[in-house]
């Protein structure tokens, strides 16, 4: 018996998916936009994939790595070009990490919202999900005095319910969605929602390229291979005038080799004239600036 499928049209493709790709015009002229972001998942990468895991203290220190060596590394490097950067944090990794977020802070770079255990949002369990959301801002709130004005969805996963809960929380922008190289406003039936979304891609994200573990292998790619995707995908984004959002995170990009990469493509980066390094609240306040 063939099974019954709702009608395409019903399904929530994206908010408004006969939305036009719209390059944005950059501030003082510049020619294209770069976003270097790290999801500062800590152990909850691993404590969301199966709670279990709690008991297996010699996975999740993939994660640990991330606070006790990555984070500083990052900061130097980040100084060391005089970079901004926008840092994703679930508020799991807020409470048991606060002395790094706090080094985050006072760098001068963007703390954003990242759930509170990296939960994968399920789309028939809407009280888990918005009760992440909650969750992760009262721990920002308390901890820092600070309401994050950026979201990114654990592991790019999302529902349909995401761009109002962000509408109904006053976020200012979202990192989820993947269908464009230029950062737009969400709309929904027509009117704007005043949530900018700052688009991604797998093949920005070092994850795929470098985390390994017994209960998900995939093969761990040398830097040569990672430097060639993402000079040849920032040229191309940089020839269109898009966004890069570069997606990283300290347990897999902190690592000693990676630092390296990571300080290599920087400066293959930086060789291009006019760019804009930016934080994800920068892109997100120029655009809503210009949809006025």
């Amino acid at each position: 018996m063939l099974r019954t499928m709702e009608p395409v049209d019903r399904l929530p493709l994206s908010p408004d998916i006969s939305r036009e790709s719209v390059p944005v015009q950059w501030p003082d002229g510049k020619k294209c936009a770069v976003m270097l972001t790290f999801d500062f998942d800590a152990e909850t990468m691993w404590l969301s994939r199966d709670t279990t895991n709690a008991r297996r203290p010699a996975l999740i220190s993939h994660g640990t790595y991330a606070a006790k060596i990555a984070i500083p590394e990052i900061l130097k490097v980040l100084n060391e070009f005089n970079l901004p950067a926008t840092f994703f944090v679930p508020g799991w990794t807020a409470e048991n990490h606060t002395a790094r977020v706090a080094q985050i802070l006072e760098a001068g770079h963007e703390v954003g919202h990242h759930g509170y255990l990296h939960f994968w949002p399920e789309p028939d369990k809407p009280a888990e999900e918005e009760r992440e959301i909650e969750l992760g801002l009262e721990v920002l709130q308390k901890l820092f005095n600070l309401k994050p004005t950026g979201y990114r969805c654990p592991a790019g996963e999302t529902t349909d319910r995401l761009i109002p809960l962000l509408q109904k929380y006053a976020f200012s922008y979202d990192s989820s969605f993947m269908d464009d190289l230029h950062p737009y406003v969400h709309k929904r039936g027509g009117k704007s929602t005043g949530v900018v979304e700052v688009p991604w891609h797998w093949s920005l994200d070092d994850v795929p390229f470098t985390v390994y573990s017994l209960r998900g292998q995939r093969a761990i790619q040398t830097n040569e291979h990672i430097l060639n995707i993402w000079k040849e995908e920032f040229h191309e984004y940089y020839q269109r005038g898009a966004l890069f959002d570069l997606i990283m995170h300290p347990q897999a990009i902190g690592r000693p080799s990676r630092l390296v990469l990571l300080r290599e493509f920087i400066k293959f980066v930086r060789a291009y004239p006019g760019v804009w390094f930016a934080t994800g609240n920068q892109v997100a306040d120029h655009v809503l600036k210009a949809n006025q």
